[in-house]
């Protein structure tokens, strides 16, 4: 296998005997202490050749000394405290601020909207799909902030290094789907929120319009420090707890089912309308975008990358924040799901119109007269106005206005962090924003205008299906790069986290697509089942690149065919050495 010059890095070969572990090398004389590289590569016998350079790779230097290209322009140090060697909070406080941003994704309006329908239509039989749902997710952010912590690159910046042209390009438009999506589901949110709080006299395209202003005040914020910045976002989820806090004890849910329903993983007397809500739930908690979001943002912490102690003290200590973080964002979801099974568990629309008689903000026409009750975000205010008073329906659109507000800013460094992983563009905040804001607003603007309300929710059981069908772009990916050794070196997966992260993936893919299939099949429209049919294949067969490509990293290497350098994944991928070099400018062939 040959390589093409890669640019004019100053590079020194330098043999690595069997007798070594995988990925160790020999230091060059010429090289400063604590700045070694590692081995590149290794051939399969286990005798191999390193190259080291005296370049500057930041993926291996202390993060004092890269650069930090994306939107944060700091970076956070780590103190030390000898006193304490295995556990510190002064640690733990410097790395807290990552997890954090990630769980805000746990709690966006479509997360919302999914508690309270669980809540409304199991009671509180679901709360242990909500649980085992977050412990998956928690793992598999496990796994994307591993990888930027160790590499120093974030997701799409592997990916863009390591998979060939046309694929990488298709992954980077499913992502930015699951983004936008993600987008639109923040604008409605923020949209409704809106219109709850002025009593219906600001418009729901004044709220959507309104969410456009809301962005650049985020924008603003960003300037005055990466911690500030971390704090706001804290104090956005000290309102979400408050808020739905609040309504949790208005209603005061049955301790007793609460606990039942959350670890005892049964559904006595459910129907397919519970099967498919409890799918709903875990295509609502694993969010794509949201792996991408993880890698990058714990590259703002201060780790030398060359220190092995470091970089493992790094990965327990961003894995002990996301616990936190994800935690208390479960606790939010469920004070959501506790509500809704309390208060309008077997109620149907005709209980609620008759609650609602002569309510000022309630239109009359809100709920139909038979059927079951139907929710969403507008409609679940309105329940706990009727309910609980005016107060519960402010204090609920407040939660909703503060969970689209956060989700705004973190999609929108998905956006940026995608954009420059994939693509090599450095966008400045201000056009990345116009970009996505645009896409995002104009179809829910339009929606806002010339329909109603349920058609604004009904969109957001479009957009779950939407991110729910990108899901493998972001979990295959993860666990491949994840796995390889010659990427991760002696923080690769091992074979427990394998077997187990490709058990998850699966069963997580397969019950997403369950959900997209339900919801296809709920529309009743042949045209949509043909069209639905095409883009499942092309789909699916792209899946399964990434699956076979995944395969292979973990271990089936009979599945390469002695061709598998053509796909971009060789058995020697030189991360490392083309950290700092445009993608296109080298390729193994």
């Amino acid at each position: 296998m040959t390589k093409k010059h890669l640019s004019q890095p100053n590079c020194e070969m330098v043999n690595v005997t069997s007798s070594k572990e995988p990925g160790s090398t020999e230091k060059s004389p010429t090289m400063t202490p604590g700045k070694e590289r590692e081995a590149l590569y290794e051939d399969s016998s286990g005798d191999g050749v390193s190259t080291i350079c005296n370049t500057t790779l930041p993926s291996q230097l202390s993060d004092s000394t890269d650069e930090f290209t994306t939107y944060f322009d700091q970076k956070i140090p780590v103190p030390e405290d000898e006193k304490h060697p295995w556990f510190s909070f002064r640690k733990l406080w410097a790395f807290t601020g990552p997890g954090f941003l990630m769980s805000i994704a746990y709690l966006d309006p479509g997360n919302i909207e999914s508690d309270l329908q669980s809540g409304a239509i199991a009671g509180f039989k679901l709360l242990w799909v909500l649980l085992l749902a977050t412990i998956i997710g928690l793992l598999l952010q496990r796994l994307a902030a591993r990888l930027g912590v160790v590499t120093g690159l974030h997701l799409a910046e592997v990916c863009n290094r390591q998979y060939p042209k046309v694929p990488r390009i298709i992954l980077w438009l499913m992502v930015e789907l699951a983004i936008v999506g993600s987008d639109m589901q923040e604008v409605i949110g923020s949209a409704i929120a809106i219109h709850l709080l002025s009593v219906g006299i600001i418009p729901l395209w004044g709220g959507v319009l309104i969410t456009i202003a809301d962005t650049f005040m985020f924008l603003f914020l960003d300037k005055y420090g990466l911690r500030k910045l971390e704090a706001f976002f804290g104090f956005l989820i000290t309102i979400m707890a408050i808020t739905f806090g609040y309504e949790y004890f208005r209603v005061g849910p049955d301790q007793g089912q609460l606990l039942k329903g959350m670890f005892m993983p049964y559904c006595e007397g459910c129907g397919v309308p519970q099967l498919e809500q409890a799918v709903g739930i875990v295509g609502a908690v694993i969010m794509p975008h949201n792996m991408y979001l993880h890698s990058a943002l714990v590259k703002s912490r201060q780790v030398n990358r060359a220190n092995k102690k470091e970089v493992s003290e790094a990965n327990k200590y961003f894995f002990i924040e996301s616990c936190i973080a994800l935690f208390i964002s479960f606790i939010i979801n469920v004070f959501v799901v506790s509500v809704f099974a309390q208060a309008f568990f077997g109620k149907t629309n005709k209980d609620l119109q008759e609650m609602c008689a002569n309510k000022t903000f309630a239109p009359p026409s809100l709920f139909q007269s038979n059927g079951t009750l139907d929710v969403d975000i507008y409609k679940g205010g309105v329940v706990l106005g009727c309910s609980f008073g005016p107060a519960a329906l402010y204090i609920w659109a407040i939660g909703i206005l503060a969970a689209g507000q956060s989700s705004t800013m973190t999609g929108t460094y998905s956006g940026q962090f995608v954009m420059e992983g994939f693509l090599n563009l450095k966008w400045s905040r201000f056009a990345r924003v116009v970009l996505t804001r645009s896409i995002a607003i104009t179809p829910t603007l339009l929606v806002a205008i010339f329909q109603d309300v349920e058609s604004l929710t009904g969109m957001n059981d479009f957009l779950n299906v939407l991110m729910s069908l990108q899901l493998p772009f972001a979990l295959i990916p993860v666990l491949t790069f994840t796995s390889l050794r010659p990427v991760m070196n002696d923080f690769a997966n091992g074979l427990a986290w394998k077997i187990a992260g490709g058990i998850l993936i699966l069963i997580i893919c397969a019950i997403n697509m369950y959900f997209v299939v339900s919801y296809v099949t709920g529309l009743g429209q042949t045209l949509y089942y043909v069209i639905a049919s095409l883009l499942s294949i092309v789909y699916l067969a792209f899946v399964a690149y990434l699956t076979w490509l995944c395969l292979i990293a973990l271990g089936a290497s009979f599945l390469a065919c002695g061709r598998t350098y053509h796909l971009g994944l060789t058995g020697h991928p030189e991360l490392f050495l083309l950290n700092n070099i445009d993608a296109d400018q080298a390729s193994i062939r």
